[in-house]
């Protein structure tokens, strides 16, 4: 059998994870040159630069001015679990989870907070659970975007308008690349190591008027660590509010992020991200169209994330292999991949189906990904030519 021919041409820049994800186009360290670094956070230099990462993120945004915008620690994760675990207890709770992240917030609902009240509505990978189901009187807990199936919930319109329960929206994948309607959120996450292609280690968190009277006026049942207490003495610490951290932030990566802020201010700020996210997406959907060997792993297109694009193989060869195989041989093809310099962390999360999982969140160049593809072709190829020998 004849190897297969190997493209000519790369991609200028070959990260493709999902996180952290590419740095936005022309970054260099030379970026964080203003960082404030050596000093306090809780000196007025440091206090500014948080302060203008709350204020830039509310104006790209779009976040009413009612709402409050906070950095929080422990990236996406740490604000998700401030939110649950301050919010919780005070009504009964639907989660809703259809890949890994969705299942990890039912496992501490249920096994650390040990609620009892609790409905899970679930689907596999490639799929949706029934957001018919969803009951506006009780609190709901979600992600907008699974990063790991590639399934996003298509708009906000599943949500009540005159709901009694709260919402929590995990949009740590779904944040500047898709329009997310404020007002059926009340304590919405994400980091930012995502769309922006910020470094890790810091969460975002904002809230709705509707969460800060649950929480001001309810108290969990369960001791709260000092890193998920938003209120005192029953009132809401307005500091974190404004750049008074819980605890020491790393004002590297505050400057990161204000990098990014202005960089998505200069191309058009919330339209311009999604923008570059939907034509990388519209690439990869065409390809995808062209490609027999490969489709996407969420059933429904309006259900396709624009993000992290997640890919199954449906090439009869491959599917008639063992568990074991398939799932060696997509391992090869992100190794090659890999290999060659063309195309960084492209695998499927560890508990997705065997396949492929792409970025195509903002600060990824549509070019890039259009020289990618030849390479995927040329890899699965190679993985199938080796393993058919």
């Amino acid at each position: 059998m004849n190897e297969p021919l190997r493209p000519n041409v790369r991609p200028a820049n070959p990260c493709f994870s999902s996180g952290p994800c590419a740095k936005r186009p022309g970054w260099s360290v030379d970026s964080l040159a203003d960082a404030c670094i050596g000093r306090s956070h809780r000196a007025k230099p440091g206090k500014a630069k948080l302060a203008e990462v709350i204020d830039r993120t509310r104006a790209v945004l779009g976040v009413p001015d009612d709402y409050r915008i906070g950095i929080v620690p422990a990236s996406d994760t740490g604000a998700v679990e401030m939110a649950m675990w301050s919010l919780l207890g005070a009504r009964g709770i639907d989660i809703l989870a259809w890949e890994s992240f969705g299942q990890g917030w039912v496992t501490d609902i249920v096994k650390q907070l040990k609620l009892e009240d609790v409905r899970e509505l679930k689907a596999g990978y490639g799929q949706l659970p029934d957001l018919g189901q969803v009951n506006g009187a009780r609190d709901v807990v979600f992600t907008w975007n699974g990063t790991t199936s590639g399934v996003r919930v298509p708009d906000g319109d599943w949500i009540a308008a005159d709901r009694e329960g709260l919402t929590i929206c995990d949009a740590t994948s779904a944040a500047f690349a898709m329009d997310l309607p404020w007002d059926k959120l009340d304590a919405t996450t994400y980091s930012w190591q995502k769309v922006m292609g910020g470094e890790a280690q810091h969460g975002m968190i904002i809230l709705s008027p509707r969460a800060v009277e649950r929480l001001e006026s309810y108290t969990p049942p369960w001791p709260l660590p000092k890193l998920f207490r938003l209120t005192k003495a029953g009132k809401l610490i307005e500091g974190v509010f404004k750049g008074e951290t819980i605890n020491t932030p790393s004002m590297i990566a505050v400057e990161d992020a204000l990098d990014g802020l202005r960089w998505a201010e200069t191309i058009g700020g919330l339209k311009g991200l999604i923008g570059r996210s939907e034509s990388n997406f519209d690439a990869m959907r065409a390809w995808v169209d062209a490609t027999d060997w490969v489709d996407f792993l969420a059933d429904e297109p309006v259900t396709r994330s624009n993000t992290s694009v997640c890919l199954k193989v449906v090439d009869p060869w491959f599917l008639e292999q063992p568990d074991d195989k398939r799932a060696a041989a997509a391992k090869q093809i992100s190794t090659l991949l890999d290999a060659e310099g063309v195309g960084f962390d492209t695998g499927a999360y560890r508990d997705a189906p065997p396949g492929l999982r792409i970025w195509a969140g903002a600060t990824v160049e549509r070019s890039d990904l259009e020289a990618l593809f030849p390479w995927l072709d040329w890899a699965y190829a190679t993985v199938k030519a080796d393993m058919s020998a």
